[in-house]
C-alpha cells in the first residue's frame, strides 16, 4: 500500500495500532526514546543513543508480536512510521487517542 503523504498515512497506522496495550507500549517506548534524548542534551554521553532503537523499537514490536499480531509498518514505511509513532503519543498526551 502506498501513501501519498502522512495525513494519509496516519489513519492506517492508526488501525495497526488498534489494541490498547500495544498502543500503550509505543506511548512508553516513545516515552523512553524521548527521555533518552534529554538525557544525550544534558550529559552529551554518547553510549546513550545506543539504547533509542533498543527501547524505542523493543516496546513497539513487542506490542506487535504480543498484542496487535501484526507485521510493525516500520519496515514498509520507516519515516512514516517513526512520524506516527511521534503522532500518536502527542496524541495520546491530548486525548485525542486513547490508550489508558
Amino acid at each position: 500500500m502506498e501513501f501519498k503523504s502522512f495525513a494519509d498515512f496516519y489513519p492506517y497506522y492508526l488501525k495497526e495500532h488498534s489494541n490498547l496495550l500495544c498502543r500503550r507500549l509505543h506511548f512508553f517506548g516513545t516515552a523512553a526514546v524521548i527521555s533518552l534524548l534529554i538525557l544525550f542534551f544534558f550529559t552529551g554521553n554518547p553510549m546513550i543513543l545506543i539504547l533509542l532503537p533498543v527501547l524505542g523499537y523493543g516496546f513497539a514490536w513487542a506490542g506487535h508480536i504480543l498484542f496487535e499480531k501484526n507485521r510493525p509498518a516500520t519496515f514498509k514505511h520507516p519515516f512514516y512510521s517513526l512520524l506516527g509513532d511521534f503522532r500518536m503519543f502527542w496524541d495520546i498526551l491530548s486525548g485525542k487517542v486513547t490508550a489508558f
